[in-house]
C-alpha cells in the first residue's frame, strides 16, 4: 500500500500552507477572477473558495515532468501556488495552460 506523497511530510506542508496564507495570494488558477480565497474556511466541496494547495505540475504525473518520485514532486516549492477548492479540482491533474476555465462559475450561496 502506498502512501500519500502530500502528506509523507506533514510539517512540510503545514509550513507550505502557513506561507501562502501569510502572504494572502490570489489563485494561481482563476488569478483570483472568482474573488479571493478564503484561507479560514475548511478546505471542501461545501467551502468552495477554500483555500488548497495546487501542484503546478501534477504528483500523479511526476515522471512526465522529471521527478525522481511523486515525494519529490509534492514537495518541490516550485511546483506550489495557492488555488481555490473549486478551480482546483476543475483544473484535475492537468496542466493550467490546458485548462478550461470558464469566464464565469456559478457557485451556489452559502455559508462560506
Amino acid at each position: 500500500m502506498s502512501s500519500n506523497p502530500r502528506s509523507s511530510n506533514g510539517n512540510f506542508r503545514r509550513k507550505m500552507r502557513a506561507r501562502f496564507k501569510a502572504r494572502g495570494d490570489p489563485c494561481s488558477i482563476c488569478r483570483g477572477r472568482l474573488g479571493p480565497i478564503d484561507y479560514t474556511a475548511p478546505s471542501d466541496a461545501a467551502h468552495p473558495l477554500s483555500f488548497v494547495i495546487d501542484e503546478i505540475r501534477p504528483v500523479s504525473r511526476w515522471r512526465e515532468f522529471g521527478y525522481e518520485s511523486a515525494a519529490a514532486a509534492a514537495q518541490d516549492v516550485n511546483n506550489l501556488a495557492p488555488a481555490h477548492w473549486v478551480c482546483n479540482a476543475a483544473k484535475s491533474n492537468k496542466i493550467s495552460a490546458t485548462v478550461n476555465r470558464p469566464a464565469l462559475v456559478s457557485l451556489p450561496d452559502g455559508e462560506w
